[in-house]
């Protein structure tokens, strides 16, 4: 694809496509197979780097009604884009000074600790009215929720009466990207535990992962995230659609004979003539360091390697096995796209497609479809 074919747009040299139908399709997917009781949409980080108002209104025509992110902020900026009916729900709580706020802008928190619950209580006291919450509860992974020496004193505390209505109990799966590990069960009887502890409170439970777990996993309301956006729980066959595409252009091309040091530090040497092509992306688009002789991008289904090491706004790539003249000034090559997955580029830096995808940088042009 030459430059040409797309239109260049405010000078952009980089084009992440995101495709909302996709994305709309992955949702009711994913909430069927949550079954009953539906999902949510998890749009932290800006709906993983996506876009959260335009995310957030896809899925909401779609018939979601909750959506979580991790920080106050977030939710502030992304309430006006959304109805009254949408929840929407804070992960990390709320720091202290954020509870009148909060409840003012219609944001629910949820509840990880006996300090966010007691603040949240005095809320509801002082407005004289009652908040909603959900009640984040550790299972296992011993970063947020109740840890179980606090569960007593919050059944108790609940028992005697709260100004607060509690929406749901939920936990975290910490190991749902692995089918046959042990923690997943483990974290499972543990929420069992606290349900008959808590009784008549709806769940929350699975995450990506834990939807393609099992029945067992599927208990209450479920909290997509990744899935969302293309990326598949590695162990699951899926029929998850891609969301995203990223094409980059080339800003330079050279013949280099045999013997040519490429890139930083001269860590690549060419063993014959080689044509080269100068893409403008690097590791401040998104792009890892650690792709360096080990990634790769396309161009009409032709596989051309990286070579020399990533640098801040530009890789260099071989592009040997193309005809002469084929790539030129302004050509587009896929990054992420039909012949080069999502997983695949994360494979080959060696980290998490959750890491690509959030890292996907705002140089880009962006286009939805």
């Amino acid at each position: 694809m030459h430059i040409d074919d797309v239109g260049c747009v405010d000078g952009a040299t980089g084009y992440l496509t995101i495709d909302l139908g996709a994305l709309g399709r992955n949702y009711l997917a994913l909430s069927h197979r949550a079954g009953p009781n539906g999902a949510a949409a998890v749009v932290k980080a800006d709906a993983y780097g996506l876009g959260a108002e335009r995310v957030a209104k896809t899925v909401y025509e779609r018939g979601c009604r909750h959506f979580f992110v991790a920080q106050f902020m977030e939710a502030a900026k992304l309430r006006p884009a959304l109805p009254q009916d949408a929840s929407i729900l804070v992960l990390n709580g709320l720091q202290p000074g954020n509870e009148d706020i909060c409840a003012y802008e219609n944001i629910v928190p949820v509840i990880n600790s006996m300090e966010q619950w007691r603040n949240w209580s005095r809320t509801a006291r002082e407005l004289g009215r009652r908040l909603p919450a959900a009640l984040q509860f550790d299972t296992g992974m011993s970063r947020l929720g109740f840890p179980p020496e606090e569960r007593p004193q919050l059944a108790a505390e609940i028992a005697r009466g709260t100004d607060i209505d509690i929406l749901f109990l939920m936990s975290h799966l910490a190991s749902a990207d692995k089918a046959e590990s042990i923690q997943n069960w483990e974290q499972l009887e543990e929420l069992r535990a606290i349900a008959e502890e808590f009784p008549g409170h709806k769940l929350s439970f699975a995450n990506s992962g834990g939807l393609f777990l099992g029945n067992p996993y599927r208990v209450g309301l479920a909290r997509p995230g990744v899935a969302l956006y293309g990326g598949v729980p590695s162990d699951y066959p899926s029929s998850i659609e891609a969301v995203v595409r990223l094409d980059v252009a080339v800003i330079q091309t050279r013949t280099v004979p045999a013997g040519t040091k490429v890139g930083y530090g001269g860590v690549h040497v060419t063993h014959k003539e080689t044509r080269l092509a100068t893409i403008a992306a690097g590791y401040a688009d998104g792009l890892p360091r650690s792709l360096s002789d080990r990634g790769a991008v396309f161009f009409d289904g032709v596989r051309l390697p990286v070579v020399g090491r990533v640098s801040m706004d530009s890789i260099t790539i071989d592009i040997s096995a193309l005809p002469d003249g084929t790539i030129r000034l302004g050509s587009l090559v896929e990054v992420i796209g039909p012949n080069r997955t999502l997983e695949d580029v994360a494979s080959e830096a060696g980290t998490i497609s959750y890491e690509i995808l959030t890292g996907l940088g705002h140089r880009y042009h962006r286009q939805y479809r």
